[in-house]
C-alpha cells in the first residue's frame, strides 16, 4: 500500500469513530413508501424522533423506529458513560435507496401476462451532535 493509500485509509478510519450508522437492507417495502416517512424525521433529534414513529400509522415507521434505535445503541457503545440527553443527537442524513426487485407474472387478458415488481430497499441513517449553543452575558 503507498503513502498516500495509507494516510486516506487512516483518516477514513478516524472519521468512522465519530460518526455512528445503521442500515437497513433488503427491507420488502417499496422505496417511496419509506421515503416518505424518512423525509418526515430527517434533521429531528432523537427523542422526537422516536416519538413521531412510535406514533405514525404506517408499517415503514415501525421500520425506520427499530433503525433508529440500532443506530443509537451503536453510539452508545461508541461512548460509554455519556448520556444520550445530554448529547443533543439528531438524525443527520436518512438515505433511502433502491433494492433487489423481486420480478413475477400475473396472468393478463387474453393470454397475455403483465410483469409485477415486488421492490425492497435499502436505508442508512447517520447520527451526529449538535454543537450546544453556549448563552452569551448581556
Amino acid at each position: 500500500m503507498g503513502a498516500r493509500k495509507r494516510l486516506a485509509a487512516e483518516a477514513n478510519k478516524e472519521a468512522r469513530k465519530s460518526t455512528y450508522i445503521a442500515s437497513l437492507n433488503n427491507c420488502p417495502t417499496s422505496p417511496r413508501k419509506m421515503r416518505y416517512v424518512a423525509d418526515m424525521v430527517r434533521g429531528m433529534e432523537v427523542e422526537k424522533a422516536l416519538h413521531v414513529l412510535r406514533n405514525s400509522t404506517t408499517y415503514s415507521s415501525l421500520r425506520i423506529r427499530k433503525l433508529l434505535l440500532s443506530a443509537i445503541a451503536n453510539w452508545q457503545s461508541k461512548n460509554e458513560g455519556a448520556r444520550i440527553e445530554q448529547s443533543h443527537l439528531y438524525i443527520k442524513e436518512i438515505s433511502v435507496d433502491s433494492g433487489r426487485i423481486l420480478k413475477r407474472i400475473r396472468p393478463a387478458p387474453q393470454g397475455r401476462a403483465h410483469r409485477i415488481r415486488k421492490r425492497s430497499n435499502h436505508v442508512t441513517l447517520i447520527l451526529d451532535s449538535r454543537p450546544v449553543e453556549q448563552k452569551t452575558e448581556a
